[in-house]
């Protein structure tokens, strides 16, 4: 059985900010630019431990960063998100105007969702970030 190490959220290198209106006026498509570098960071951190090959930490990587499962993942979240959470994810998902072929639009409009909201909440509250990135991965 594998273990997985679970960061906090804890290299957050976004300056603290008392003014959460201008947050909450970012776009959904820069808060899912953010959203998905801090996703892809933490599950690279969260199977780093313990070591073994490149090739093996790559696939198991890649195959939680896929739109496909960050798709399944919000459908997972959605009973427990905050009214707040629901609308970020809604803006989110009508901020995607395409898509890759080798996707079905709502898939990607999912995982954008999802990158939509943990960018947000990186910027807004760490410790709800933490909670659902450990529920996820």
């Amino acid at each position: 059985m594998i273990k997985k190490c679970y960061p906090d959220v804890g290299f957050q290198m976004f300056v603290q900010t008392k003014d959460h209106s201008s947050i909450d006026r970012l776009s959904p498509a820069f808060l899912a630019y953010i959203g998905d570098a801090v996703y892809e960071l933490y599950v690279r951190t969260a199977y780093l431990l313990p070591p073994r090959k490149l090739a093996d930490y790559h696939n198991q990587v890649v195959a939680q960063v896929r739109a496909e499962t960050q798709a399944a993942a919000l459908q997972q979240l959605q009973p427990y998100l905050t009214e707040t959470e629901k609308d970020i994810v809604r803006r989110g998902r009508n901020a995607t105007t395409s898509h890759p072929r080798r996707l079905k639009p709502e898939i990607y409009q999912q995982a954008t969702s999802l990158e939509t909201l943990i960018g947000y909440l990186y910027l807004r509250d760490s410790q709800r970030l933490n909670e659902i990135l450990k529920s996820l991965v």
